[in-house]
């Protein structure tokens, strides 16, 4: 049952009267939140305790007073000065590029005719259909071939080649359902296919760009084993790569671990919370044009 239904039920639902599918539906959306939430309490709570009061307390129990410098130490001791320069560098080039590579390759194939589009499209799809963990051996052969093994561009490249065709893929059919007589009108008057895309068609798909951006950045912010064969110099480590190497060295201080994951991980979280209302939007958009 998706949420127009359930807004439909609550709307024709008499007033004092309960509906004993929504309290079921309540009941499992409350017990699965508290599954997902569980973790990061746990993680939270834990990153401002004392290795002691990890100890002796519940993993679930509030500090009693909040170890905060186990953020400073986490930062000094993992390098996350350079390894968090280094993930922002590569997320905020590689996620923007990638989206309008994209955006525009989708707009080629959906609006503009080509002889081989059909062809072109299921060999761009065919890209999103291979697990990349299949290919790491002949991409570090590649990379280190053209001698970009430790560089930003090394990683890039890679990251765009395996982002592309998913977001091709879910650009193509967004673009396919707007209506023809938009662009076909703007092009009667003389407009490029630059005008109708940046004018029309880019405006229009902002919630679905905003979907895709933060599903990107997470993925991009998270990546760990393409940046593991890529990166073998550590000035040049990505957040999780540092992470693995604090995990080993420090596994036994649980207060910094923890804290080195909030870290990790915050910017990740903000990015949706900031984008969260566009990214439901492109959600809808998506389903009911779907």
């Amino acid at each position: 049952m998706n949420s127009l239904a359930i807004t439909a039920r609550l709307q024709a639902a008499p007033v004092g009267r309960s509906d004993p599918i929504l309290i079921a539906l309540w009941i499992a959306l409350v017990s699965v939140a508290v599954i997902w939430i569980a973790p990061f309490v746990f993680i939270i709570f834990t990153a401002l305790k004392s290795n002691a009061e990890v100890m002796t307390t519940s993993a679930f129990a509030p500090p009693t007073d909040a170890a905060l410098e186990n953020f400073t130490g986490a930062w000094e001791r993992g390098n996350f000065s350079t390894t968090l320069v280094n993930s922002v560098i590569i997320t905020v080039i590689k996620v923007p590029l990638g989206l309008l590579i994209s955006a525009m390759a989708a707009y080629a194939l959906a609006r503009m005719r080509l002889r081989s589009g059909k062809l072109l499209l299921l060999f761009v799809l065919f890209g999103a259909m291979i697990p990349f963990q299949v290919m790491l051996a002949p991409l570090f052969t590649l990379v280190n071939a053209f001698g970009l093994i430790d560089t930003y561009v090394g990683i890039i490249l890679p990251y765009l080649a395996f982002g592309v065709p998913y977001q091709v893929f879910i650009l193509h059919g967004f673009f396919r359902t707007v209506p023809k007589e938009l662009s076909e009108a703007a092009l009667i008057d003389g407009a490029s296919h630059i005008t109708v895309f940046s004018r029309i068609f880019l405006p229009m798909s902002l919630p679905v760009l905003a979907a895709l951006l933060i599903l990107d950045f997470v993925a991009t912010w998270n990546e760990f084993a393409m940046a593991l064969v890529l990166l073998q110099d550590r000035h040049m480590w990505t957040l999780p790569l540092g992470l693995m190497s604090f995990q080993g060295q420090f596994s036994n201080d649980y207060g910094q671990l923890n804290a080195a994951i909030v870290m990790t991980v915050l910017p990740a979280v903000l990015v949706y919370l900031i984008f969260q209302r566009y990214f439901v939007s492109g959600l809808m958009s998506g389903a009911v044009k779907g």
